[in-house]
């Protein structure tokens, strides 16, 4: 994700750093090199070129001139125009309403059905609603399965009306379903197309004229760049959308829709998807995507998706055992399982400050702890329970299981028991200052 916009605004920012003396040529040097970065990042010239005419004058007006760290502070001020130029603040939903009416429109293949199913799971598990999925795409065969099939993964219902060719009607039926059941939010998944055509626009201005939603939600596949804003300002302009879901980030290296498709329409984007997963749904804020471009991380972001899979029961036990040295396999294989439910694995590395330039080159695969899981599946209850237990012969049966080596076998145990010591110490430092006390001998 803004991977190639990444490296070259580093590399732009590397003008004003180790150079000894600062002057107004490398201030327009780096200026120009960011320009470039944000037209091969397909960004529009115009937009590049008005951005970076503010950076100028901000630049020129808190004197990176005389700053002690003229690369920092052009890198803050680089920071706070980039946020506010995706839109400065996070754009909640409006759900005040009951039932709150949500719309979603796009392009076919821009994602809609799966975003609709990713925002139901939102909205159920993170803002406590009683969705109800309506099937309102009357033409892509496939359309009403696939929504069933992500409404049952989530346990939400889905209303859907096979026969009925009419999706107006089909949505107004939906909201009289949808009271008489309780359901407090209704989000009507509609018809996509190749290309945007006047029937396909009049319809879904047909369903908005018939429901009134309270929002209308416009999905659009980012890695389209240019398109993307292009098609977003022709939908807007029939539907007047509240608000743009950004799907298939994680696909785009570039990042120039989701750095000015709000300028553009002058609407805010409200999500952003990335994955298949129905977790990996995050609220767009600019400030963060700002600090994430130029390789601050995100650990705001971590944080929340860690206390996502807290559990505040598990983590009493789990303190308990780490106190008394009783840390086993299963506890491990817990964890494990708590990390993979956070997202995926080299995006979540990429939150931490300074990591994601130094994984930028290597492929983190999301399966990377298999093989952990493999060896720890290999073992019986007994020795997952007591790794103390784990001889020569067990892990030569243990590597066979789960089809590895010796060698990782015994490497995978070696990393385990120096954990299980770096915990023991941790307990130690924090009974009662004491381990701390020793420390400062």
């Amino acid at each position: 994700m803004f991977e190639s916009l990444s490296e070259r605004l580093d590399s732009a920012f590397k003008l004003l750093k180790g150079e000894g003396r600062i002057s107004e040529i490398n201030v327009a040097s780096t200026v120009k090199e960011i320009r470039r970065a944000l037209v091969d990042a397909d960004v529009n010239y115009k937009i590049a070129k008005d951005f970076t005419d503010r950076v100028k004058d901000k630049a020129q007006g808190e004197k990176v001139l005389t700053a002690i760290s003229p690369g920092q502070l052009m890198v803050k001020i680089v920071k706070d125009e980039l946020a506010e130029l995706m839109g400065g603040e996070a754009a909640e939903l409006e759900l005040k309403a009951n039932p709150t009416i949500i719309l979603i429109a796009g392009l076919q293949g821009s994602g809609k059905t799966t975003f609709s199913g990713k925002l139901a799971n939102f909205l159920k598990t993170k803002k406590g609603k009683k969705p109800l999925l309506v099937a309102a795409d009357i033409y892509r065969p496939a359309a009403i399965d696939q929504l069933k099939v992500l409404g049952g993964q989530i346990e939400v219902p889905v209303y859907s009306e096979p026969e009925n060719k009419n999706a107006v009607q089909i949505a107004e039926n939906a909201i009289k379903e949808a009271k008489q059941n309780g359901h407090n939010v209704i989000i009507i998944d509609t018809a996509g197309r190749l290309a945007v055509d006047e029937a396909m626009m009049t319809e879904v201005a047909d369903i908005r004229k018939a429901v009134q939603p309270q929002e209308i939600l416009f999905v659009v596949d980012s890695m389209t760049g240019q398109d993307a804003v292009n098609t977003a300002k022709a939908f807007n302009d029939r539907l007047d959308f509240s608000g743009v879901v950004l799907t298939k980030l994680d696909g785009d290296t570039r990042g120039g829709a989701a750095l000015t498709i709000k300028y553009t329409v002058e609407k805010p984007i409200k999500f952003v998807s990335m994955g298949e997963k129905l977790d990996t749904l995050d609220v767009f804020y600019p400030e963060r995507m700002a600090q994430r471009i130029l390789g601050m991380g995100d650990i705001t972001t971590l944080v929340e998706r860690a206390q996502a899979q807290f559990n505040e029961e598990q983590a009493k036990k789990l303190e308990k055992k780490i106190r008394q040295n009783q840390f086993d396999f299963d506890d491990f294989r817990e964890q494990l399982q708590q990390i993979k439910k956070m997202g995926n694995l080299k995006d979540l590395m990429g939150m931490i400050p300074g990591v994601g330039k130094a994984i930028k080159d290597i492929d983190i695969s999301d399966d990377a702890f298999k093989g952990i899981e493999a060896m720890i599946g290999s073992m019986t209850p007994q020795e997952r329970g007591n790794p103390d237990l784990i001889d020569g012969s067990r892990r030569k049966r243990i590597a066979k299981g789960a089809g590895k080596e010796i060698q990782d076998v015994n490497q995978f145990m070696k990393q385990f028991e120096q954990m299980r010591q770096m915990m023991k110490m941790m307990n130690k430092m924090g009974a009662g200052g004491k381990g701390l006390k020793a420390l400062g001998r």
